[in-house]
């Protein structure tokens, strides 16, 4: 009897003559140009792949995602593909996830940490549209966060954060985003240097707490930002376990030291920059700081708990060889 191809090998494609027909959903960010036709992608190649006429959802001002992705689960598809930015990308996430539908997604934003992570065309939307159909699956970790005691969890891809990074997320120009793209982030973090350190109480794991006076703590679950920067080296989206990195710069000379140990992917004993790997943390302020999940702003808060979910998401990605430094097997 033959033997069934491995999750990872498998992809949604339907061989020509086979009676068995699935939808896809394309839910899509209008907002986010492109010179691509990504609907007309979506359609094309489910029409040559054996799928049935696409659901299309397009994201609004007032649901970035929910919404739409509990339309397509509820339409019963197999695959839901996320058109957008990081955000978009979240949102969708945070309602699929648990639930064994495949996640795509199609970049359209600035950073699109996600997909630089899984080696996903940034700037190619039709190859990004082929790899949602006819890429590798994998099942990634999510990350979930409770801010300040709420009854409700968000969840996060890449990382979230509280303070610093929070301040630059929340303070990036829009308008210089649409002229210079991710340097937009660059001015915000630049304005947002100056700055008190705050104090700041850390649990790791149910473990003792501990407090640092610090400017910024980061769970990564993944770590590869723009340019190629690992700001959390070693982190694997696929491990069960999320990086917890807290950011100290002392002095005028403080931020060199941090952007020191980063180049030197977190090696050394300087205490501007320390990492701790976890599957639960739980971070409380003495005063209310700024928030962010995978670069959305979500306000202030004094309190944040990080719990894994292991194995929670199925993803589509290109195949080919995976950086290690993402997933746990290179290989697809």
């Amino acid at each position: 009897m033959p033997t069934e191809a491995p999750p990872e090998a498998r992809t949604d494609a339907t061989p020509a003559g086979s009676s068995s027909r699935r939808r896809v959903a394309l839910i899509i960010n209008p907002i986010k140009a492109t010179d691509v036709d990504v609907v007309g992608a979506v359609r094309r190649i489910a029409e040559e792949d054996g799928w049935d006429e696409p659901l299309v959802i397009e994201t609004t001002a007032d649901d970035p995602g929910h919404g739409q992705a509990r339309e397509a689960l509820g339409a019963g598809v197999e695959l839901v593909i996320a058109a957008g930015g990081d955000g978009t990308v979240r949102c969708v996430a945070e309602e699929l996830a648990e639930t064994g539908t495949m996640m795509a997604l199609v970049p359209l934003g600035t950073g699109n940490l996600l997909a630089r992570n899984l080696d996903i065309a940034v700037d190619d939307p039709d190859a990004a549209v082929e790899a949602a159909f006819r890429g590798t699956e994998r099942t990634i970790d999510v990350v979930h966060v409770t801010v300040d005691r709420a009854q409700d969890a968000h969840v996060f891809l890449v990382m979230a954060g509280i303070g610093y990074d929070a301040a630059i997320m929340s303070d990036t120009r829009d308008d210089l985003k649409d002229k210079v793209g991710w340097l937009a982030y660059v001015d915000a973090g630049l304005r947002n240097l100056p700055g008190k350190p705050t104090r700041t109480t850390i649990s790791v794991d149910g473990g003792k707490p501990f407090e640092r006076r610090l400017r910024s703590v980061m769970g990564g679950n993944c770590g590869k930002i723009m340019g190629g920067l690992e700001i959390f080296p070693g982190a694997k989206i696929d491990d069960g376990l999320m990086d917890l990195m807290t950011v100290a710069p002392k002095g005028a000379l403080g931020w060199l030291a941090v952007a020191g140990k980063l180049f030197a992917r977190g090696k050394g004993k300087d205490p501007s920059l320390e990492y701790f790997q976890c599957r639960t943390a739980e971070v409380t302020l003495r005063e209310p700081l700024e928030v962010q999940l995978d670069g959305d702003p979500l306000g202030k808060a004094t309190h944040m708990a990080f719990e894994v979910k292991p194995d929670s998401l199925r993803l589509r990605m290109p195949l080919g060889y995976k950086d290690p430094a993402v997933v746990s097997e290179p290989l697809p």
